[in-house]
């Protein structure tokens, strides 16, 4: 092997390590755990959906328990995974528990979307194919899609969009991308953004004015991940800077963020940020004290992160 492709760009503990000729060897998030038929904690039902064979775009399916009762069609939440666009997906140990929670606790329908992940797939990959998923979803609306559990038990109508860290930020540039190019037959009613991943280079917030290395090396990252980008002030990565932010399709947003997390304050400036552009639609900011980025998923039974649930699950069920 030359010895130019064991150079590392970028090394991030515990985390990720990426390598100068573009490939990476990711240190968390690689683990992999099955669908079910049934799951027994929750009686939610998952399966596993090919959507592009070619590029292996695919998502996880979650049903909740059908009874003869349920012959009303249930609302639809497209989750869209963290980890910084370059760990994790929707089969890890950590996302499926608690998605299968999320549909038990809300009584809903979910698509868990699996999207290429940079810096193999450099973004905007990752929207891409968050988009690709978003239109097979839509391709449902006429009643005879590709997919029984979406054409039988949900409804396209009462549709919400959730993701935290990265797959917070994907979530809303997908609102965004649904306002340009509305979806026919879906009609997107919450988007919740979970410690949402955005960033900013000219207006720095909080800690990013003071702590050198943490911009340096967040400003890095995004760079290697989004090697066509112009910088953290594209407006993929700061909200501040898109042209078009009024215009969210979607009824209501929830961001969520937390006391200890360093994206706080990203969070708090796109919850502002939003309230003043011109969106109509209802804004909420929820706070979590003491707790610390994505603290829910690492442990889903502590008492805040089951507050948490309950309030998404609301979220979700609102028309």
């Amino acid at each position: 092997m030359d010895s130019s492709n064991d150079e590392v760009a970028l090394y991030m503990p515990n985390f990720i390590r990426i390598y100068k000729d573009g490939h990476a060897e990711r240190l968390a998030g690689t683990e992999i755990l099955p669908a079910t038929a049934i799951d027994p904690q929750t009686g939610v039902s998952s399966k596993d959906i090919v959507i592009v064979p070619e590029t292996g775009v695919s998502a996880r399916l979650f049903l909740p328990k059908i009874t003869n009762s349920s012959a009303q069609k249930l609302p639809l939440l497209i989750y869209i995974h963290g980890g910084g666009f370059c760990i994790e997906t929707p089969f890890s140990p950590i996302y499926t528990p608690y998605v299968s929670s999320l549909v038990a606790e809300g009584n809903v329908v979910a698509v868990s979307v699996h999207f290429r992940r940079a810096p193999e797939h450099p973004l905007p990959i990752a929207y891409d194919d968050s988009w690709v998923v978003l239109q097979w979803v839509a391709s449902h609306c006429k009643g005879n899609g590709p997919e029984e559990w979406l054409t039988e038990h949900a409804d396209l109508n009462r549709v919400s969009m959730m993701g935290d860290s990265a797959g917070a930020n994907i979530a809303h540039n997908m609102a965004l991308r649904a306002a340009e190019t509305p979806l026919e037959g879906v009609r997107f009613v919450g988007l919740g953004l979970i410690h949402p991943y955005f960033f900013g280079e000219k207006q720095q917030l909080g800690s990013e004015a003071s702590d050198e290395e943490k911009k340096s090396k967040a400003d890095k990252l995004w760079l290697l991940l989004c090697p066509s980008t112009s910088g953290c002030d594209d407006p993929l990565m700061n909200p501040a800077t898109c042209a078009n932010l009024e215009k969210l399709a979607c009824k209501r947003v929830l961001v969520c963020v937390a006391e200890k997390d360093g994206l706080k304050e990203r969070g708090e400036f796109y919850h502002k940020t939003l309230g003043k552009s011109g969106w109509g639609g209802e804004l909420e900011l929820m706070e979590v004290e003491g707790e610390g980025h994505v603290f829910h998923l690492f442990n889903p039974t502590d008492e805040k992160a089951v507050a948490m649930m309950s309030r998404f699950a609301s979220f979700i069920n609102q028309n």
